[in-house]
Parts: structure tokens; C-alpha cells; sequence
């Protein structure tokens, strides 16, 4: 959808100087997963993919959590099932289903929510 220097040029002026970003990284200081809030909203929660199932993304969730006590909320595609398993066992429910016409990609998409108990 983006050229690489459209994608860096957001992150440099909108990511990181407007939105809350963790960065988990390795000893040799590599990045391998990245949570970025934007208010309510969990805007982007990736692992590096050699890295997933290694509990980096949970920890990350559950940092997500603490931050934004009062729940949180976001997006992610119908195809991305494993996003979909992910969210449910962490206590997110669905809010929402769309055929994906509101987003860039116009791809069916879910909105999950959080809520304290």
C-alpha cells in the first residue's frame, strides 16, 4: 500500500512523536516486537515472526492492559486468524465486522474491545 519511505516518514512524524511506542528488543539490542497506543486504541502490536509463540506479544498485551486500564480496542483483518486466536484468548471480544470498505486495504475487517472487569 506504502513505499518504504512513506512508511518510515509516518512513523517518524506521526508514530512516534504523537503516540505512546514500546519497543521490545533482544540483548544485542534488535528490535523484535513493537505495541503502539493511540489513546484507547492498541494501533499496532507486531513480533517479529521468528519470534512469535515466545510469549513477546502477550507480554506486550498485557503491558497494553495496565496502560490503558479502562479497556482497549482494535482492528485487525478476517484472514489474520492467528491475530483473531490471540485476541480472544487474551480477553478481547468481538465488537464489530466490516467489509472492509472504511479501510485503506478495503479488506473485511474485525474490531475487538477490551474491558477491565
Amino acid at each position: 500500500m506504502h513505499s518504504d519511505a512513506e512508511v518510515r516518514d509516518w512513523i517518524r512524524t506521526v508514530v512516534i512523536p504523537e503516540r505512546e511506542v514500546w519497543l521490545a528488543e533482544d540483548a544485542d539490542g534488535r528490535p523484535l516486537g513493537v505495541l503502539v497506543l493511540d489513546g484507547e486504541w492498541v494501533d499496532q502490536l507486531y513480533i517479529e515472526p521468528a519470534f512469535t509463540g515466545m510469549g513477546l506479544g502477550s507480554r506486550l498485551i498485557q503491558l497494553a492492559k495496565s496502560r490503558r486500564p479502562a479497556g482497549l480496542q482494535l482492528w485487525t483483518f478476517v484472514t489474520n486468524t492467528a491475530a483473531q486466536r490471540f485476541y480472544l484468548r487474551h480477553g478481547f471480544t468481538v465488537a464489530e465486522t466490516t467489509d472492509g470498505s472504511g479501510n485503506e486495504e478495503k479488506a473485511p475487517d474485525i474490531r475487538f474491545i477490551w474491558a477491565a472487569l
